[in-house]
């Protein structure tokens, strides 16, 4: 199995629920592929560097994962037919030096995400 990395922009006007439910159908597709999600990295509301479909912001999220290289075309089909996504991109790591940085990406990207988790139980 590959490691890869696909950074999507969902639409700016959907609400936080609808982003919420956009990134799980996504984490979906990954499932269903039988990739193994390493890390998820929510990025937040940014500016894009141009317009896209007349949008000048966008919420991103990159996803962190293993797969075969089939299941790319499935991910890919999936996120090109979904309208509330405008921009996506998908990177394999395949090189040792590149698989050192991905490894290094997916430990930022968890720790970044552990502090957010607790952060979230303290107020529940």
């Amino acid at each position: 199995m590959n490691c890869y990395e696909t950074l999507f922009v969902v639409k700016p006007t959907l609400t936080e629920e609808e982003i919420t439910a956009q990134i799980a159908k996504v984490k979906d597709v990954l499932t269903n592929v039988n990739a193994e999600l390493v890390a998820a990295d929510d990025m937040g509301m940014r500016k894009l560097a141009y317009p896209v479909e007349k949008n000048d912001r966008g919420y991103y999220t990159v996803l962190f994962y293993k797969a075969n290289g089939e299941a790319i075309a499935e991910i890919e089909r999936n996120l090109k037919i979904n309208e509330d996504i405008i921009k996506f991109l998908t990177v394999k790591y395949s090189k040792n030096k590149e698989i050192a940085q991905f490894d290094k990406l997916v430990a930022a990207a968890n720790k970044k995400a552990t502090p957010a988790a607790e952060a979230k139980a303290e107020e529940a």
